[in-house]
């Protein structure tokens, strides 16, 4: 007679969820363990006079189900190797599944290759995670959808907008006959679906990039922003050019008050200086990547962070759970 398992029984097979973190964002690490009422795993990372890094757990986690928590913005190398190893040390230790919970992917743009002789890093990225003995993944707002197919195990590719816009939305009615913007046509759709959310009218900025150190010209604005508050969207601010001649265009279009919105705060190189000095109202943001309070304070009271930990924190007891991640935004 066959034997029938219920979806307890399935689940159970994970044991307890068991949270880990690196060192990139342990701020974020503890608001998710929080969140859901849980502890972080204790663990020790060192690095060498040589710079290798080492990583032992202080407790075992045979047959668990792990998730190993690390974004990998600044220093890039340093939080990736440690993600990997994180993931190769639970791994080793027998946990029954790994999921990679990374809230800010590296090398994310460079996803194709569209020039002659270069390579596409982000399938590197994703082969050495995999390599590293993940069984899943659990991203946030990817800079290009197609890095998905790059991986063969499955993972939940999740989005921060809801959160940004939902924050938007109680702020509307303050606002005067509000537009979004979007610094990037190739951000279109992202920044349409932000539109339609808010339930606001929707522009352009038409941009060129004319070289490989993330320098673009903002050419044109496609749409009317004149005597409108402007709310430009976009997924990441690494250098800041393309927001500051979002900012300066929209100004010269006419626009009221600025607000920028965006998932991820790499804010890389002077970002921080250039972007303080513009007449902006406010910096909407997330805690994908925690910023420095050096550079946080720079900003005064115009930065806000929107914490990411009780999505991460629902969809990892969902992907425990084995129930619907797509339910949440009603999917």
């Amino acid at each position: 007679m066959p034997v029938i398992f219920s979806a307890r029984h399935e689940r159970m097979k994970y044991g307890d969820i068991k949270l880990y973190s690196g060192t990139s964002c342990p701020e974020l690490a503890n608001r998710i363990a929080t969140h859901m009422g849980l502890e972080l795993g204790e663990r020790d990372i060192v690095q060498f006079p040589n710079e290798n890094l080492f990583i032992q757990l202080r407790s075992s986690v045979r047959g668990q189900d792990c998730y190993a928590i690390q974004t990998t913005a600044a220093p890039v190398h340093r939080n990736l190797m440690e993600l990997l190893i994180l993931i190769q040390t639970l791994r080793l230790d027998s946990a029954a599944r790994v999921t990679a919970v990374v809230p800010y992917l590296c090398y994310a743009r460079s996803d194709k290759k569209d020039q002659p002789r270069i390579p596409i890093t982000a399938r590197l990225v994703a082969d050495m995670i995999e390599a590293a003995g993940a069984d899943r993944y659990m991203f946030l707002d990817l800079h290009a959808g197609q890095i998905q197919g790059f991986f063969s195990i499955p993972g939940d590719v999740l989005t921060a907008f809801y959160i940004l816009s939902d924050y938007l939305k109680v702020k509307k009615s303050k606002m005067h006959k509000p537009v979004v913007v979007t610094a990037d046509l190739g951000f279109a759709k992202k920044a349409r679906n932000f539109a339609v959310s808010m339930d606001v009218p929707l522009a352009f900025i038409e941009k060129r990039r004319v070289s490989n150190d993330s320098k673009a010209q903002a050419l044109s604005m496609i749409g009317d922003v004149r005597e409108r508050d402007v709310v430009i969207v976009d997924d990441e601010v690494d250098t800041g050019g393309s927001m500051i001649q979002a900012v300066n265009l929209a100004k010269e279009s006419g626009a009221r008050d600025v607000y920028i919105v965006f998932v991820h705060p790499v804010l890389s190189a002077n970002a921080v200086d250039n972007l303080a000095a513009l007449p902006v109202t406010e910096f909407i943001t997330t805690d994908t990547i925690p910023i420095p309070p050096a550079k946080f304070k720079k900003f005064g009271k115009r930065m806000t962070v929107l914490s990411i930990a009780p999505l991460l924190g629902e969809v990892i007891l969902r992907a425990h759970e084995g129930r619907s991640v797509g339910e949440l935004f009603n999917e």
